[in-house]
């Protein structure tokens, strides 16, 4: 018995890729790579630009509460906050740096100003403080309750 001659000859597909399928993959990745690192750096700016206006807000309300209870602002005279705000608002939150860099500190007559919260030497660019001021003042850095100050920002609570 003969048996009848296949049609089509049996081929083996080669097991793997080729190293031009590889090549298109890791462009590929690389191009999307390319588009979605820029946009969750902005994601990542705006996130902590939003975490540190919400600190100045509830920083605002610690020492405005303060006031209210007191009578008066807490005093000046060390580098940081005051240890009377302690209760206030969260010790750990305003002990460390900003969310922007820089450390918080607390300014009563000074620079002009009845009071004040202030970040000394935050990293973030001027640019970005300009965002911060245009959310929640004036856009003018000159101006306005948020303004630059020596070596930082102030956020005036009262003139």
């Amino acid at each position: 018995m003969t048996s009848a001659p296949v049609p089509f000859p049996l081929v083996r597909s080669p097991k793997g890729f080729t190293l031009v399928e590889i090549m298109i993959v890791v462009v590929i990745i690389g191009l999307l790579a390319a588009l979605a690192i820029p946009a969750f750096q902005r994601v990542q700016a705006r996130a902590k630009m939003s975490a540190f206006i919400n600190d100045l807000r509830i920083g605002r309300e610690g020492f405005e509460t303060y006031a209210l209870e007191n009578g008066l602002w807490p005093p000046d005279g060390v580098t940081g906050l005051p240890p009377e705000i302690d209760g206030y608002i969260s010790a750990t939150k305003f002990n460390g740096t900003t969310p922007l860099g820089g450390r918080w500190d607390w300014d009563n007559a000074q620079f002009g100003y009845a009071a004040g919260l202030s970040v000394r030497s935050p990293t973030a660019d001027v640019a970005t403080m300009l965002q911060v001021d245009e959310s929640i003042d004036d856009g003018n850095l000159a101006t306005g309750n948020f303004r630059a100050r020596t070596n930082g920002y102030i956020y005036v609570l009262e003139f």
